[in-house]
């Protein structure tokens, strides 16, 4: 059953909060999606930041009254099943100090760059999903290339790092590598505009 994409707003906030607030869900938790977003002072990810504040949460349900949304909410049926965070890659400023996810090049792109999927949704297809509606939605919005960072788990030294998306989920969405700077971190790419 084919996933109903929603951009985030402050609407549909509750319907992200039940997805992070869903068992498997304690990284997304913990970051509320926000890590790669924030960067040098003021950081909301530093040590010393109280964890139980809200303030990545609250940072989170303000970003959700932006244009571009900060991701996609897949629903089936009313059930909100899963997030994706995606945008224009400047939105993610941690990106560009990343040995791995720093750019490759100065060609404008929008990110890929989190997938939370419940336990009780994982291994229906629900990641596959997200991906192929986050291709949709850019593709609307006349994004001409996606870029994603995900974890190759066929590398012995993969970490376990899911929220990134897999190597294989990419390949099978027709993503191709552009760079790989850490044996089992590639860069992947999307021409949207020719899909």
């Amino acid at each position: 059953m084919a996933l109903t994409m929603r951009p985030l707003t402050p609407e549909r906030f509750g319907d992200l909060e039940a997805i992070f607030e869903a068992k498997g869900c304690s990284v997304a938790r913990g970051c509320w999606c926000m890590y790669y977003r924030v960067s040098g002072k003021g950081d909301l990810t530093r040590p010393g930041v109280d964890q139980r504040s809200g303030a990545k949460k609250a940072a989170l349900k303000k970003l959700a009254a932006n244009d571009p949304p900060p991701g996609l909410i897949g629903y089936r049926g009313q059930i909100p099943v899963g997030w994706i965070s995606l945008g224009p890659r400047e939105d993610y400023a941690k990106l560009a100090k990343s040995p791995v996810m720093k750019p490759v090049d100065e060609q404008p792109v929008w990110s890929i760059v989190c997938f939370v999927v419940p336990s009780e949704f994982r291994k229906q297809g629900v990641a596959r999903e997200l991906l192929a509606g986050a291709v949709r939605y850019a593709k609307k919005r006349g994004v001409k290339l996606l870029e994603a960072y995900p974890v190759d788990q066929s590398e012995p030294s993969a970490a376990d790092a899911s929220w990134f998306g897999s190597k294989r989920l990419f390949d099978e969405a027709g993503f191709s590598e552009v760079a790989r700077r850490r044996p089992d971190r590639p860069v992947v790419r999307l021409h949207v505009a020719k899909r």
